[in-house]
């Protein structure tokens, strides 16, 4: 082998392993610090772009967890406010059957009336204030059906259908203005006068009269219904309607918060499946890299005093001079 002066080939040599060595103990450093394999996407370039993939998506399944979580939130706020207005029904229906016996005076019957109207009163207060997150669920504002994003993307799956029937007008005038054998029994309690404006102290006067079965003549007066025409179950009827509307809508409601629950349930597993995929490919493995980085500061150390002994090679030269 030639003895040169200008090119030391060995110092070249132990360079290049210096700067390897430190290359790697800087890159052992930088993952556990940092506690990711994948710092940049000279790491891994595809598992890189993968990692900012899965990313991304988690941020969006943490939303439509929000999401959902608030569908559901929303769905037993509006069930908990049928269970008031259900309440409320089913005492005027009792009060109703006791007036039916036929054994109660004027006075009796006026002051199970008294007792109805604060009733009808209660259910539309209820129905006008029952609200989630602004949006008003029982005054016949929703009239077009819900869509609660349940997923990460556009398709049809990702939405749940919320039926605007669960949020239908659940006042007074909600659930018996439409029935027109009830509403033709209240304009004749009323002294055939027609009740226009249900949700009203008039029109609950109205309604609590003809329940009980009194009748308002012409001076405003009441008395008790004794006309061939007045029928007893019509009333009950009405307040039986009333029942079922709201027993269907809540049916509607508990079987989509079984569907939201699901969805929720789906989002979580998923989410979680994401995680672990994405600490798989991204995560640094600290036993394995504090190997590295004492095999990569041993050869630093080790090229590092090396270097010094093949720099001082070529003063061989000196010795042939």
């Amino acid at each position: 082998m030639p003895v040169v002066v200008r090119t030391n080939m060995q110092s070249i040599i132990v360079q290049e392993n210096l700067n390897s060595a430190t290359k790697s103990l800087n890159t052992a450093i930088e993952r556990m610090t940092t506690g990711y394999k994948i710092n940049q996407a000279s790491d891994n370039a595809a598992g890189y772009s993968i990692a900012t993939s899965w990313v991304t998506k988690l941020g969006s399944l943490d939303i439509v967890a929000e999401n959902t979580a608030m569908g559901r939130d929303m769905l037993s706020t509006a069930e908990s406010n049928y269970s008031l207005i259900t309440g409320h029904i089913q005492r005027v229906r009792d009060l109703t059957e006791q007036a039916a016996n036929g054994t109660y005076g004027v006075d009796s019957l006026k002051a199970m009336q008294s007792e109805i109207v604060a009733r009808l009163e209660e259910i539309t207060r209820v129905a006008n204030n029952a609200e989630f997150n602004g949006i008003k669920l029982m005054s016949g504002s929703i009239t077009t059906d819900v869509g609660l994003q349940v997923g990460i993307d556009a398709s049809a799956d990702s939405v749940i259908k919320l039926s605007s029937t669960m949020f239908a007008n659940a006042t007074v005038s909600g659930l018996f203005a439409g029935n027109t054998t009830f509403m033709n029994i209240v304009k004749k309690d009323n002294n055939n006068t027609a009740v226009t404006h249900v949700n009203e102290t008039a029109g609950y006067t109205a309604l609590a009269a003809a329940f009980v079965g009194l009748k308002k003549d012409g001076s405003g007066n009441y008395s008790i219904q004794t006309e061939a025409g007045y029928q007893a179950k019509d009333t009950l009827a009405a307040l039986d309607k009333a029942l079922k509307s709201i027993d269907t809508r809540v049916t509607t409601l508990g079987a989509t918060q079984n569907r939201v629950d699901s969805a929720l349930s789906s989002i979580e597993v998923r989410s979680t499946n994401l995680t672990s995929s994405l600490s798989t490919i991204r995560d640094t493995d600290v036993g394995k890299e504090s190997s590295n980085y004492i095999q990569a500061q041993i050869l630093q150390q080790a090229s590092a005093t090396l270097l010094a002994t093949a720099n001082q090679a070529p003063s061989i030269a000196l010795s042939l001079i």
